[in-house]
């Protein structure tokens, strides 16, 4: 009886180290991460939603729940090559929504209806020329796939997330945004918000076949 309780004891051991490690990458979130303004002066009572997202009297935006910062109006010069088969579009639903903060154009502490004076700084800043950044608001299909030859067939191919990349990485069955590779609120824990790792490229070969 003696050496069935010791046993027992030793398992319920094992599965709290298990649950102990596994925690830190299980509750990856917002918190600490590049998202987190919550010690900045601008905020409002050091909450960290509050820049993007209010409980009441949201603004309705696409694939946003009561969104709460201004919206960029500007118009954006877009990546062009003359290798590429996509058509390039103004920024549209989750990145128009990202780039109400990252073109530099509209204020951090625009939020809550007020007008605010901090922009973003530094490599954050892409300013509204993305003709040097990975193409936005593109449709990514099967068809696109076909004719440019060196893409993953998104309807098949496998993200590494769970299911496929038209599954876990596109929005509106195909569109891909900003979104399709980083994660604004920090689910996976790696760096630069990225939806997984980019180690060996990985997150790049998802979708590209060099």
């Amino acid at each position: 009886m003696k050496t069935n309780n010791k046993k027992q004891s030793v398992f319920v051991i094992l599965l709290l180290l298990l649950f102990i490690v596994a925690v830190p990458s299980a509750m990856a979130d917002i918190t600490g991460s590049a998202h987190d303004f919550s010690a900045e002066s601008w905020t409002v009572d050091n909450q960290i939603c509050v820049v993007c997202h209010t409980p009441h009297s949201g603004d309705t935006a696409s694939n946003a729940p009561l969104w709460n910062h201004a919206t960029t109006t500007a118009t954006f010069t877009l990546y062009s090559s003359s290798t590429m088969n996509a058509t390039v579009s103004q920024p549209g639903g989750r990145s128009k929504l990202c780039l109400s903060c990252h073109d530099g154009t509209v204020a951090l502490d625009s939020f809550g209806g007020n007008t605010g004076g901090t922009t973003i700084s530094g490599g954050a800043l892409l300013s509204t020329d993305l003709g040097n950044d990975h193409p936005i608001s593109i449709t990514y299909d099967s068809a696109l796939a076909t004719a440019d030859g060196e893409l993953s067939d998104p309807s098949s191919a496998l993200s590494g997330l769970g299911g496929t990349i038209e599954a876990d990485m596109l929005f509106s069955s195909s569109m891909m945004e900003c979104s399709s590779c980083h994660d604004v609120h920090n689910s996976a824990g790696v760096p630069a918000l990225l939806v997984k790792a980019n180690t060996g490229s990985d997150l790049c070969l998802t979708c590209h076949i060099k």
